[in-house]
């Protein structure tokens, strides 16, 4: 067996995402036959003693996906050093593998995360140049006028990168003179879609995530789970395909040939 970037094997055995993994390294907390390892290593887990906070570092395991529904005021990690609820503590007892959730949603949102030991259609889902459209309906204070849903339109800056929604449409308007409006965007950074309403000066009062990329369940409630369907990992590994230059593409992974069967 060929030796991996640290990072990529931590994400294989379920452990957590590859940029996780990073944080992880440059932490400390992972050592390699007895050293402690540097951001860059590499290991062969068929002969390397690779620990992570002194545990040794698990097998690759079997791709399990979840869908899960994140109530508000629990957070998007494995774990949190003010041990509030996170994401992870939900599934627990029942999900026995070690999965994690791709991409963010904030403390004070919710909506659907997708949790998952497949490190590498993590990355892919998560990562921009895919292009994963995530979808939120948003409560927002007011009613925003022409101008404002126009310059809502055109994005804004957020941490130093420009920001477009993919589309954004008001759905309806409440008895008290707020708004309900649909937003599609596809980066997935922190506080984006507040802060674009922030900007036009209509702060969010509720934001829920309703999709991700083809994946959507209208019927799953704050806090419930369940597994994909192959039907649904198979479009979700599809979705991931679409940017990758032609005739660039690689062998698929074995995530990918176990959700369609071995084909």
């Amino acid at each position: 067996m060929t030796q991996e970037r640290l990072q990529k094997l931590m994400a294989k055995a379920g452990l957590c995402s590859r940029r996780e993994g990073e944080r992880i390294i440059t932490e400390g907390r992972v050592t390699v036959n007895g050293v402690v390892a540097k951001l860059g290593s590499s290991a062969d887990p068929s002969v390397d003693h690779v620990k992570v906070d002194g545990k040794m570092l698990k097998r690759e395991e079997a791709p399990r996906y979840i869908l899960l529904y994140k109530p508000r005021q629990v957070m998007t990690t494995c774990d949190d050093p003010e041990e509030r609820m996170t994401v992870v503590d939900l599934l627990k007892p029942t999900i026995r593998e070690r999965v994690y959730p791709v991409g963010r949603l904030d403390y004070h949102s919710e909506g659907l995360i997708l949790m998952t030991n497949d490190g590498d259609l993590a990355t892919k889902v998560a990562h921009p140049r895919y292009g994963i459209v995530r979808e939120y309906l948003v409560k927002v204070r007011g009613i925003l006028s022409e101008s404002e849903a126009a310059r809502l339109r055109k994005g804004a800056h957020v941490d130093g990168k420009k920001v477009i929604p993919k589309s954004a449409r008001r759905e309806r308007v409440t008895r008290e003179g707020n708004s309900w409006w649909r937003v599609e965007v596809t980066e997935g950074r922190t506080h984006e879609v507040r802060e674009l309403f922030f900007r036009v000066g209509h702060p969010v009062q509720r934001l829920r995530r309703t999709a991700i990329g083809p994946l959507r369940d209208d019927h799953i409630s704050p806090g419930q789970f369940r597994d994909l369907t192959r039907t649904e990992v198979e479009r979700l590994l599809k979705a991931t395909r679409k940017v990758v230059p032609k005739g660039k593409r690689g062998p698929r992974t074995a995530s990918e040939k176990k959700a369609r069967g071995g084909r």
